[in-house]
């Protein structure tokens, strides 16, 4: 049985390695123009070819995404950025504008073709036709259902493969072409820059009354109406394997590093138990605990055993719910003392109760009893960001490792 692919994403090079530390078998990132997360902080050229090294140096794939919708003015700079990237060993390219591709193929033949989400995917007469211009690849739409999915397989043209998100944010509008950012204030989502109207509080006004703002539902002062809580779909692994997907992916090139590694090391946990036995695979609720530990919205399956309800909104609040804190990242640890070197990246004070985890781990906690400078000066709290620390550990810890407490 080929193992399926966990795919995680990597808004910056820090970001991409902690995804392939974490468990990870691929990654996605975007240039520094061309992807649809214009608000990342993406990847210089020079940070390409190293996050592709490094991916490669572990046995990983990294994948470029340059899945916007371009205009006129987008071709020639396209074409001189393929020139300046085309002797990069990346993997596979997400597209999903067919004059992109076409590019694509004219400048760097023997690049693997994956075709983004953003082309809205739905049946296998689309897919033999991406087929036959060259994609190898088929990122789902996110509106598929499970029996949609199987329909789908049975069909695919012979060496195709499909991925599917399952985990992370979800748009409001169809696999997110959306038009109310670029409407509202002139940001287009279909190039990268979208302001997320979707979150927005909305109330209902009549046109006779322009002043006067009625609540949309009953007994509430304007209401997200258009607001989605996010995918998650951890507690099916087997169901997402038996679908015949070759990848499993996270949504999140916006997200912290802390999400990244914890999502990613659950995710890992879950899919290689059920490989280990399949017939007597049990889902643990641990993981899912685990995923609630990053910042996020309340959990959907979204369309995958039916289509979307008002039960998949969020009508209260776009707030995210974040319960607990990344407080620091270790950078090196000393076995003979017990201290690690620690990058801080939240306040945290001595006596307080934290978790650490790391990558293939389990979290243990601890008091924080001793905290020093990097000097080695005794300090009661750490309040400065990226302060470097040492930090007594109860358990041997490696670079890698975080740090996390409960607000």
């Amino acid at each position: 049985m080929k193992k399926i692919e966990l795919l995680a994403p990597a808004g910056d090079l820090e970001k991409l390695k902690i995804a392939i530390d974490y468990g990870a078998d691929a990654v996605y990132f975007g240039g520094e123009m061309f992807s649809l997360r214009a608000g990342a902080g993406n990847l210089t050229l020079e940070e390409i070819r190293e996050g592709v090294e490094y991916a490669h140096a572990r046995g990983k794939k990294a994948y470029l995404t340059v899945n916007i919708y371009a205009h006129n003015e987008d071709i020639k700079p396209f074409e001189e950025y393929l020139n300046k990237i085309k002797d990069l060993d990346i993997d596979a390219f997400l597209v999903s504008d067919p004059g992109i591709l076409l590019l694509l193929k004219e400048a760097i033949p023997q690049a693997e073709l994956h075709l983004s989400t953003q082309a809205n995917m739905t049946n296998f007469k689309a897919a033999e036709f991406w087929h036959h211009q060259g994609v190898k690849r088929i990122v789902l739409a996110r509106e598929l259902t499970f029996q949609e999915i199987h329909q789908l397989q049975r069909k695919l043209p012979e060496g195709m493969e499909m991925e599917a998100f399952v985990q992370g944010a979800m748009c409001i509008s169809y696999s997110g072409r959306c038009l109310l950012s670029n409407y509202m204030i002139e940001r287009d989502a279909n190039r990268g820059q979208c302001a997320h109207p979707c979150r927005w509080k909305y109330s209902l006004v009549e046109e006779q009354r322009p002043n006067e703002y009625y609540p949309v539902e009953e007994d509430q002062r304007g209401t997200y109406i258009l607001n989605s809580r996010d995918l998650c779909m951890i507690e099916y692994i087997p169901e997402l394997i038996e679908a015949g997907l070759a990848s499993a992916k996270i949504e999140g090139r916006m997200k912290s590093v802390f999400y990244v590694a914890t999502i990613v090391s659950a995710y890992r946990k879950a899919i290689d138990a059920y490989y280990e036995n399949p017939e007597n695979y049990e889902f643990q609720e641990e993981w899912l605990q685990e995923l609630k530990k990053v910042s996020h919205r309340e959990f959907t399956t979204g369309f995958y055993f039916d289509k979307a309800t008002n039960k998949d909104q969020d009508y209260q609040t776009s707030a995210y719910t974040r319960e607990y804190s990344f407080t620091g990242l270790v950078k090196d640890y000393d076995a003979a003392t017990g201290l690690a070197l620690v990058e801080q990246r939240n306040k945290m004070s001595v006596g307080e109760e934290i978790e650490i985890f790391g990558p293939y781990t389990d979290f243990f906690t601890q008091t924080l009893e001793v905290l020093l400078d990097e000097d080695g000066q005794p300090l009661e709290s750490a309040p400065h960001p990226q302060q470097l620390l040492q930090i007594k550990v109860n358990q041997p810890v490696t670079a890698g490792f975080m740090l996390r407490k409960k607000r």
